[in-house]
């Protein structure tokens, strides 16, 4: 069975699948923070695509992959030249087996961005939509670093604070967190030309993440923060990575990195609630096997898929996932869930959670590649107001959770205390009491007689 789709033009569905080469580009001004509140779930195609188009299912179930992890990997060197994104090998390289654009093409597009950054904040107060929609098409890899630091906020929050940076790498910060950040800063990316021992990026993801640890003294260094700010410094200088570092992990995955992690179990409980909705026997499946939602999504949410999704997926995830907020994040992972578990052959593959959790590690090559992911983004038929009610439902149900535990408890310390009252009671006016008075009392006489 095919996806069938309607074209606009052959050239825009040409211009669709083709990649862009840099233009060098200058002035850039800033912009303010982004209101998440405008964000919306539900839109035609039209809006989230210029043009649709046709993935043949039977086609893309043959390009399941192996290894689908964004690690990088150091198994195999595919080229001493670094791909379009700066990769020379591993899993997240990507062979140069599509043209690209021509010029003009990718001038305009350009053009469209610069013009926007440069009045940002009429678009974000009076043109959100242009902003969204501009972003669900992609962001031009010349201007990307400069949008992603605009429509996080990060420009707003480094106005406030412009020395912070340099004070914060003026302290020394927590052994701990220093000796923890130093043994994982090499493992991010290390066939990404920046991170190579001869490349400038292993230093400045160092700095980037000595900052936010002293910054956030209370949750200090996660090794879920190296990822995500190694992704900003392939983008955007270290300063500007650590203020867009700061902004995610304050804003859009709050609480995520805090001890116990009670933000990220919400939020995998209100996935779990979802995908009832989007996919009912993915659902039951899981549920039967009794799958707990952080067995699979952790890594998903802590890192936002750079470990998951091959890397141009992952840049239109986060061109999203930036203008939109975290409700990207619930879209991509129901798509996911949907189309690698959905089909009956594979659940039958997959009797107990020993075969189901390892499917969701290596994802099918057709479920995370670009086009068919980002169409499937944006058709999911969630709407914003049925995520709110699922978020209200989870709060509601952990309310209720935690009344139960502190009334059994109450009830746990009100036995304890009876219980100390009896055996109180015993040793004041018990018989084994008057007993042992009456024998020192014996005692007592018989030593006065002698």
């Amino acid at each position: 069975m095919d996806l069938i789709i309607k074209s606009e033009d052959k050239t825009c569905k040409k211009k669709y699948f083709r990649r862009r080469k840099d233009v060098i580009i200058s002035h850039l001004l800033y912009g303010r923070e982004i209101d998440d509140s405008n964000f919306s779930t539900r839109r035609n195609d039209e809006e989230f695509s210029p043009f649709t188009l046709v993935v043949p299912i039977n086609l893309c179930q043959k390009l399941n992959r192996s290894d689908t992890s964004s690690v990088a990997n150091n198994a195999s060197i595919v080229s001493q030249n670094p791909d379009r994104y700066g990769f020379l090998g591993g899993d997240q390289y990507t062979h140069e087996s599509e043209p690209n654009p021509p010029a003009q093409v990718i001038r305009r597009r350009e053009l469209k961005w610069l013009n926007m950054l440069s009045t940002w904040d009429h678009y974000m107060r009076r043109d959100f939509k242009t902003v969204r929609s501009r972003c669900r098409k992609g962001i031009p890899r010349s201007v990307r670093g400069r949008a992603w630091f605009y429509l996080c906020g990060a420009t707003y929050l480094q106005k406030k604070s412009p020395t912070l940076f340099s004070d914060l790498l003026r302290q020394e910060g927590k052994q701990q967190c220093i000796e923890d950040i130093r043994k994982d800063v090499h493992r991010q990316f290390p066939l990404h030309e920046i991170f190579t021992e001869e490349g400038h990026g292993q230093e400045d993801l160092f700095r980037v993440l000595k900052a936010y640890s002293i910054y956030n003294a209370d949750e200090g260094y996660c090794q879920a923060h190296a990822p995500i700010a190694a992704t900003l410094l392939m983008h955007m200088p270290a300063e500007d990575a650590f203020w867009c570092l700061q902004a995610i992990c304050d804003k859009y995955l709050k609480g995520y990195y805090s001890p116990g992690m009670s933000a990220l179990k919400l939020d995998g409980d209100i996935l779990f609630g979802l995908l009832k909705r989007v996919a009912p026997s993915v659902y039951k499946h899981l549920k039967k096997q009794k799958i707990e939602p952080v067995l699979y999504m952790t890594e998903w949410f802590l890192c936002a898929f750079t470990r998951t999704l091959p890397w141009s997926t992952v840049l239109r995830v986060w061109d999203m996932f930036l203008c939109e907020g975290v409700k990207v994040l619930f879209r991509v992972a129901l798509v996911v869930l949907k189309y690698t578990l959905g089909r009956s052959e594979i659940l039958k593959r997959c009797p107990t959670m020993y075969e189901t959790l390892p499917m969701l590690k290596s994802l099918p090559n057709f479920v995370t590649h670009e086009q068919f992911l980002v169409f499937q983004i944006g058709r999911l038929d969630i709407t914003d107001d049925q995520m709110r009610k699922e978020h209200l439902k989870q709060i509601l149900k952990q309310k209720k959770l935690r009344q139960h535990e502190l009334a059994q408890e109450k009830k746990k310390e009100a036995a304890r205390a009876t219980e100390d009252a009896k055996s109180r009671g015993a040793e004041r006016f018990g018989n084994n009491r008057h007993a042992d008075e009456r024998t020192d009392v014996n005692n007592d006489i018989e030593q006065t007689e002698l």
